[in-house]
């Protein structure tokens, strides 16, 4: 690093510590999150002030202009925090008291200030959930990269080259990590039919030590199975965003690279209203920024229905981010119509999907939407969902029944939309490869050319409604599946040749 570089750098480290002492001291007037909270929320007990020696991880999203007025800051002392325990979990945190303020020539410039307010929603206080792993059904024997293959109609050609040329890459968040030796080992059980490689070129970030998770082992061996013989990278962004994913974080790795992988697969979200409105439209400007770039994000619609939440005593569908975000490309989920036959594909009754009450309505997919909502004779109530938001899932893949190596032991029936996702994912990879191959630019942004095909090149699934809430006693059905567009599988799920046509060309 050369001498102005660590000048620089330790300008802005300075003048972040400024702008942490002027926030906390009270010494300025505006603060750009109006819904912050002196007061704690339900199921919160403070244990008193923190030492004012303690470590803490803050996010400071800054606006990307002007940033050299931060240089006008001074350090000043006095900050405050105290430790709190709350959710059923008894997790610990440590926030402050205070509301925190910015300079008026500063706020223009900054999103806001995470880490010092807002406490973990009570229903993400816990480690995500592996996905769920069912007991064994009939005769089938499980979801193997060979089932895939042979239901979305591969053949032992459709691999990568292997060279640099193409690469994908899935990420892992809360303290999920893979093991090399559980993706040999999957790769020797399931992968003898077609071309593989065995390890991962690369692992941006930290990788733990420890035990595997099945959420980790699924990405990995999935994408590299489905997107088989492609360079496969891997995002390990440890901590966590006031309780939840550090998306924003893993974001920021994305932006300060030049050479990305072509398709990024994520298997993780947060209900919309667990997050605030600033950190929400963040990352969703990171988002677009990532599409923008022609990169492909695609990430699962979460595995609880339309989702299911009370507000004043009322129940309303509950939707995710950032599989509701319109610049990513939203994967839902789907079962064997018979449990032991590679046959025809129904909607899994856990595939998320739904309408943001953040995001309206995107244009690509505008005609599609109005036609669902017009002709589906299964709507819920109108006051259930926002049904001018941004509609997801866009795609779907099998969710159901997978075979996964964890920890060097074979687990069967492994099930989720975490699954779905990698595997729509390689296949996309595969799709670069033939594009690089022939002198096209990788796929990018796939919304837009999904809803103008009308979904060209996607087995229709049409039979089957996804799991929510109908009215306050009992769960029931949410939104069903139909002919076209729906908000469980989206336009279905991939049949390769016909994909490869349909997405080859410009």
């Amino acid at each position: 690093m050369t001498a102005d570089l660590r000048k620089g750098r330790m300008g802005l480290q300075a003048c972040l510590l400024g702008l942490f002492a002027l926030i906390l001291s009270g010494k300025c007037s505006y603060s750009p999150e109006p819904d912050q909270r002196r007061t704690l929320p339900p199921g919160w007990v403070s244990l008193g002030r923190a030492d004012p020696e303690e470590e803490l991880s803050l996010t400071f999203a800054l606006r990307q202009q002007n940033l050299e007025r931060l240089s006008e800051l001074l350090l000043l002392p006095g900050a405050e925090f105290h430790h709190y325990v709350g959710g059923p979990t008894e997790t610990h945190v440590v926030r402050s008291p205070r509301p925190y303020q910015l300079p008026q020539a500063l706020a223009p410039h900054v999103d806001f200030v995470g880490g010092l307010h807002r406490f973990p929603p009570t229903s993400s206080l816990r480690q995500r959930p592996e996905p769920q792993v069912t007991g064994t059904v009939g005769l089938h024997l499980g979801v193997t990269p060979s089932v895939i293959r042979k239901r979305y109609n591969l053949t032992s050609q459709d691999v990568g080259s292997g060279t640099s040329n193409n690469s994908q890459a899935c990420a892992q968040f809360l303290e999920q990590y893979f093991h090399d030796s559980d993706l040999a080992q999957f790769m020797r059980l399931f992968g003898g039919n077609f071309a593989h490689q065995a390890s991962v070129t690369r692992v941006v970030g930290q990788q733990g030590r420890g035990r595997a998770g099945i959420e980790a082992s699924l990405d990995v061996q999935y994408l590299m199975s489905a997107g088989a013989n492609i360079s496969t990278w891997v995002y390990s962004s440890p901590g966590r965003h006031e309780g939840q994913e550090p998306f924003l974080q893993w974001l920021m790795l994305l932006s300060n690279e030049s050479a990305l992988p072509h398709v990024h697969t994520v298997s993780y979200g947060d209900e919309e209203d667990s997050l605030s409105s600033a950190y929400i439209q963040r990352v969703n400007t990171e988002l677009m920024k990532a599409a923008a770039r022609g990169l492909t994000l695609l990430f699962a619609s979460g595995d609880s229905g339309a989702g299911c939440w009370s507000v004043s005593g009322r129940h309303q569908f509950r939707p995710t981010f950032p599989a509701s975000s319109p610049y990513v490309t939203t994967v839902g989920g789907t079962s064997f119509q018979e449990p032991f036959l590679i046959t025809n594909e129904i909607v899994d009754y856990i595939s998320g999907g739904g309408f943001s009450n953040v995001f309206p309505r995107p244009s690509y997919q505008e005609e599609a939407v109005a036609k669902f909502l017009s002709s589906s004779p299964h709507l819920p109530p109108s006051s259930y969902f926002n049904a001018s938001g941004r509609a997801y899932p866009d795609v779907a893949a099998l969710s159901d029944g997978y075979w996964v190596v964890s920890n060097r032991v074979p687990i069967p029936w492994v099930s989720g939309t975490s699954a779905s996702t990698p595997v729509f994912g390689g296949l996309l990879s595969l799709i670069n490869e033939h594009r690089i191959l022939s002198g096209r630019p990788p796929l990018g942004f796939l919304n837009p050319r999904l809803y103008q095909q009308h979904g060209a090149g996607l087995f229709d699934v049409t039979h089957g409604c996804h799991a929510s809430c109908l009215d306050e006693e009992v769960e029931g059905q949410g939104f069903c599946s139909g002919p076209g567009w729906d908000p469980v599988t989206g336009w279905g799920t991939p049949n390769f040749p016909a994909l490869l046509k349909t997405l080859l060309n410009p």
